[in-house]
Formats: structure tokens, sequence, C-alpha cells
């Protein structure tokens, strides 16, 4: 049996922060599914250069920026599920009834049912219960994911592993307060991740899926605002992409070597 892995994400660009490993397990020949639940039409475009009229065809061209991420980081298999991003902040969509937040996260689990039972994952990897910062979207894909994994425990050849990626209080604390973001909520402790995956070897691919962003990522973003000081530790917190155990199906033993340590199959 091959290795499958799903990864059920908000927006174009949120792939990237588990870009490493995703890159690593298509290198070992595993089956990558993502997921992308929104089309990112709320996006705030950081790059003056690029000329975007209305959100169509922001989503258009982050459409084109998650394709070109993916094919980065080796994932071919790419899923949309179309969305509307539902903003933040300021640019909140509260009234707009195609925005992600405002749809009934029972629907979208099944549509991810529906993914499960196509692509027969292992493992399944998604945001964790605070949705990384809060962000509305991450919340109702964190929420519809971890339905899905429990709701396909009858399947023949269920998921055998929920994951959601995490910050360490320590990644948290250096880049969370800045924007403002409380990091002994949005972190979380070392005693709570299950799996460091040490993706030194994949950066060069993992930055590039990143700069892929460009619409997100341009000269105006927090990201390109950084110090070269900030940006140096940034690149080094990226090195690692760490896991907390979300469900599991079968026993297992902690701390853990890979997404799939255990289950039997032909990568770790």
């Amino acid at each position: 049996m091959n290795a499958s892995l799903l990864a059920v994400f908000a927006h174009p660009d949120d792939e990237v922060f588990s870009g490493g490993t995703l890159a690593h397990y298509a290198g070992l020949g595993a089956n990558v599914t993502l997921v992308c639940a929104t089309k990112g039409d709320a996006g705030k475009v950081t790059d003056p250069e690029l000329r975007v009229n209305g959100a169509a065809e922001l989503a258009e061209l982050r459409e084109t920026e998650l394709r070109r991420s993916a094919e980065l980081l080796g994932v071919t298999d790419l899923v949309l599920l179309g969305y509307g991003d539902s903003g933040r902040e300021e640019r909140l969509r509260t009234g707009d009834a195609q925005a992600l937040m405002n749809t009934d996260p029972l629907v979208v689990e099944a549509k991810l049912r529906d993914v499960i039972a196509q692509t027969r994952p292992q493992v399944i990897v998604t945001f964790d219960p605070h949705g990384g910062y809060g962000h509305a979207d991450h919340l109702v894909v964190h929420r519809a994911t971890s339905a899905a994994f429990f709701s396909t425990g009858h399947l023949d050849g269920a998921p055998q592993r929920l994951f959601f990626g995490v910050t360490p209080t320590e990644t948290a604390r250096a880049f969370g307060e800045e924007r403002g973001i409380d990091p002994l909520l949005y972190g979380v402790s070392d005693d709570t991740v299950a799996l460091k995956l040490d993706v030194k070897a994949h950066m060069e691919k993992k930055l590039a899926a990143l700069a892929a962003h460009r619409s997100q990522m341009g000269p105006t973003s927090r990201m390109a605002q950084l110090t070269t000081e900030a940006r140096a530790k940034m690149d080094g917190f990226f090195e690692t992409e760490a896991f907390a155990l979300g469900g599991t199906r079968g026993p297992l033993s902690l701390p853990l070597r890979g997404l799939f340590d255990g289950l039997g199959l032909p990568v770790i």
C-alpha cells in the first residue's frame, strides 16, 4: 500500500507553512493531496506592481500562485473547494453568504469526506484548534477537517491519524507579539508537540513556494518588512515544522519520527 497524505488549508499560501512536510513526503513517493478551501479573494495585495481589479481577478491570480507553489513543493494533486475568502480585521466579510465563515461546517465536512473516500489518506494534516492565529476561515477548516476524520472511521481504509500544524511557544513569542498575537494563547508547549520534522533539506523549495505567492509576499507585506536579523531568525524557524496529534485510530509511541511512523508503510 502506498502512503497517502491529505493536507487541508484555507487560503492559497497557507500550504507553505507546512510546505517542507509536503515536499518531504512527495519526494519520498507518497501520494500528497492538497485541499484549499477558499479562493483567497479577500487577500491584501502587497505588490504595487500587480494590477488586480476586484475579487474575481484576485481569485484567479491567487489560484495561479497556488498552482505554482504546489508544483514547486512536488504536489500534483490539488483540490479547490471554491469558497469565498472571509477576510479578517477590517476586511472581514460577515455579510457575504459565499464567505467560508458563513458556510455550514457540516457541508464543508461532507465535501472533505468525499475527498477522503477518493484519496484514502492514512494521515491528514490541518490547522490547530486556534486556526494558527484565529483566522475565521482557518477555524472553519479545522472544525470541518477534524469532523471528517472522525466521521470517516467506518470507511474501508479509513485515515489513521490526524495532525494539527502548531507553532511552538518559542516561535510564537519571537514573532507573535509584534502582530498582536498572544504567544501563550496561540503557541503550544513542547509537551503538546508530537512531532518536530526537520525540513532543512527542503528549504529552497519552501522559500520558492512562498515567493510564488507574489500578491501576498510583495514589498509591503509583513514578511518583506522584517529586518534582516528577524528574517534570518524566521528562516531558522522555517527549518522545522511542528505537529500536535489531533486523533488516532491505533496505538502509537511518542515522540514520533514522522507522520507515518509505526503505520507499516514504506515511508516514516
